[in-house]
């Protein structure tokens, strides 16, 4: 059986939050999906910027410099090797045409980030969470979120 996991992490794949920052967001997002009769929230904290993709819902990857498509075998080599201890740094060289740039910029389609810090809500009957929700998370932890739907 598959599983679908809708994170919210911070805009910046750096930033943590403090503790009490990080449960006024954890505690909104489960007042947001206490309906959802299958949903489990889960709290990630990661000591360097770790990837959260969205699964089996990347379409593609496009290069921010050149326009070009990356191949998912490239993607899937370097979150691999990077999946148990996270990324020391998010610069790459692509290999579409050989440019240096962060992977955070790339142009995921589902989105993807990376962070060191993830509210993960797994199996919720909601597709994402609505701009003001998303307004309403930042505000309780005080920086702006991003969310990333993934089918596991």
């Amino acid at each position: 059986m598959s599983d679908d996991v809708l994170s919210v992490i911070p805009a910046d794949p750096y930033w943590q939050p403090e503790p009490a920052a990080a449960e006024r967001a954890v505690a909104v997002v489960a007042g947001l999906v206490e309906a959802d009769d299958d949903a489990e929230v889960e709290v990630g904290w990661y000591e360097r910027p770790t990837v959260v993709d969205c699964g089996e819902n990347l379409e593609r990857i496009g290069c921010p410099h050149c326009g070009g498509l990356i191949e998912p075998v490239w993607w899937a080599d370097l979150s691999e090797e990077h999946a148990a201890d996270g990324f020391a740094t998010l610069a790459v060289t692509v290999p579409c045409c050989g440019s240096a740039t962060t992977l955070d910029v790339l142009g995921y389609d589902w989105p993807c980030g990376f962070a060191r810090f993830e509210i993960e809500v797994w199996n919720p009957e909601r597709l994402c969470f609505a701009e003001a929700e998303l307004a309403v998370i930042a505000a309780a932890l005080g920086h702006p979120v991003r969310q990333v739907r993934a089918r596991l």
